[in-house]
This record gives structure tokens, C-alpha cells and sequence, in this order.
């Protein structure tokens, strides 16, 4: 079980930094100090952001806010290695999940982020390679030695996850989920984390509706713009809250940077979305009836 209660919506700093937003540390300091007015007091990292920036530029607008460590929780990952400046000895994009490497990572992220410990860690994608019982044994040191508090996983299939959980408690896999990418409720993934007590977190739950320009999109748009008269809230806030219908107790992960977007979204938190009207959104996602 895990020991960390997360917010019910995440704010994933992946756009943050210089693979997009390129906040200042003053916009950054606002962004948190925002979030959390808004009940979103969970912040997703992974070392890779910003090709191994990110954690650092948040590390020093979280210090310079002067929050108490208390009141927000942490995210991170690792196990992907790119080519980056910050690592000239990669020739090839890699996966590195050795007890030397996961525990380096780990005490690399506590110092870019400023802090002691990190609330949930998690292995960023599934390596062929990775070795269940050396995985396990740097959890297992990291966690008595105060520096995790919970292990997950990310993007890891359920025998994948089986693999790791036969060796180390799992309390968290995240995965891609939305009301256009809704496999995950499909193909067993969904009911496996609820029979093995694995929370689920979801990433990139607006799914394509506002990306991309298809039948499934344009279907989805005509029924939101309905839904919007019963709900009067917008079709972010409406497909968060879809996802958070869902019996797994799913915590989406947004990774918007829009103020006006983060108070709208946590709207969602409230909104109770009828049956029907839940199933309307897969219906017209999936351009079927349901079976």
C-alpha cells in the first residue's frame, strides 16, 4: 500500500523547462505557488526533462518559494538515457536500470530538486534487460534509507509489472490514458492495477482532442459542445473528469502551464459526470456503440 496520499490531480513539469514553456525560476515559483492553491499539490519529474534540466530549474524556484516541503509531493523517474549534453558518454538512446545507476539517479534528482526525499519514484519505460532482483534490492535501500518513500513504475504491462512486484511492492504505474487512448481499460491493465493495489496514474489525459484534427476528435468535439450547455465547464475539465470516473481511482497528470486552465481543471475534482454521458464520450471516441 502506498504510503503517500497525492493530490487528485498532477502537475507534470515535463513543457516546463526547455523542451517548451522555458519558464524563469520567477514563473516557475508562481506555477507551484499557483497549483497548490488550486488543490494540485503533486508535481511529476523525471530526470529527462529538459535533457536532465528541469529538476534543477524546479529545484531552485521551489527553494526560493520557500513552501514547506510538507504540503506538496514529489514525483520523479528514471532509467531513460538520452543523448544530451549533460550526457556526453551516451552514443545511443539507452536503458539503464542497474542497482549503481537507479541509486545515483535517485541522489542526483534529491540534489537538482532541493529536497530529501522524493514522495514516489518509479522506472520511466520497461528495459528488456532490467534484472527484477537488482531493481528490487536499490528500492529496498533507497526506501530504509529515507531518500524514497513509494516505488512505481511507468508505462510497464502487467506481466511487466508482475515481473518487478514479485520482488518489491509497486504502488504506482503510469500510464498513457484518455478518452482517446483508452486501451489501458481494455486490455486488462486497468483491472490488474485494481486487483494488485496499483494506483494508476494517467499521462497525457486530454489525449488528442485539442492536437489533432481526426473523425475521433471532430466527434468528440460536437459532443462536448452539448455537454458544455449541461456541465457549462469545457472539454479539458470534462475529459479529466472522465478519467476520474473510473473505479481504478486514475490521477491524471496535466501538464498545462495556463493559469486560467489549472483553476478550470480542478474543477474536475468535483464533478460527479453522468453515466450516460460517460459512456456518450467512449461511444464517440471508439465511432461505436458500445459491445
Amino acid at each position: 500500500m502506498s504510503k503517500t496520499v497525492l493530490s487528485p490531480i498532477i502537475s507534470g513539469t515535463m513543457n516546463w523547462g526547455v523542451w517548451d514553456k522555458n519558464l524563469t525560476t520567477k514563473e516557475m515559483e508562481n506555477m507551484i505557488q499557483v497549483s497548490i492553491e488550486n488543490k494540485i499539490t503533486t508535481f511529476d519529474h523525471a530526470d529527462i526533462y529538459g535533457s536532465y534540466t528541469t529538476e534543477a530549474d524546479f529545484g531552485k524556484a521551489f527553494h526560493a518559494s520557500k513552501i514547506d516541503r510538507e504540503k506538496l509531493q514529489l514525483i520523479t523517474k528514471c532509467g531513460i538515457q538520452m543523448i544530451a549534453d549533460k550526457r556526453p558518454e551516451n552514443k545511443i538512446k539507452h536503458y539503464d536500470y542497474s542497482k549503481d545507476y537507479i541509486i545515483k539517479s535517485v541522489e542526483g534528482s534529491l540534489k537538482n530538486l532541493k529536497t530529501d526525499y522524493v514522495d514516489v519514484f518509479l522506472l520511466h519505460r520497461p528495459s528488456p534487460l532490467m534484472q527484477a532482483d537488482e531493481i528490487a534490492e536499490a528500492v529496498e535501500k533507497l526506501k530504509a534509507e529515507g531518500k524514497i518513500i513509494d516505488f512505481g513504475l511507468s508505462n510497464f504491462t502487467s506481466s511487466q509489472t508482475e515481473l518487478i512486484r514479485q520482488k518489491t511492492e509497486v504502488s504506482y504505474n503510469q500510464v498513457q490514458f484518455s478518452a482517446t487512448h483508452y486501451e489501458a481499460m481494455t486490455d486488462g491493465s486497468l483491472d490488474y492495477m485494481q486487483t494488485n493495489g496499483i494506483r494508476p496514474l494517467s499521462w497525457n489525459p486530454l489525449g488528442t482532442v485539442f492536437r489533432e484534427d481526426t473523425k475521433q476528435t471532430r466527434r468528440l468535439k460536437k459532443l462536448f459542445s452539448t455537454l458544455l450547455e449541461k456541465y457549462h465547464l469545457g472539454a479539458d475539465t470534462l475529459l479529466l473528469s472522465w478519467i476520474l470516473k473510473h473505479p481504478a481511482k486514475i490521477i491524471p497528470i496535466a501538464g498545462t502551464v495556463n493559469i486560467a486552465r489549472i483553476q478550470s481543471l480542478s474543477k474536475a475534482i468535483e464533478l460527479d459526470m453522468d453515466t450516460e454521458d460517460w459512456f456518450a464520450i467512449w461511444t464517440e471516441s471508439m465511432g461505436d456503440d458500445v459491445p
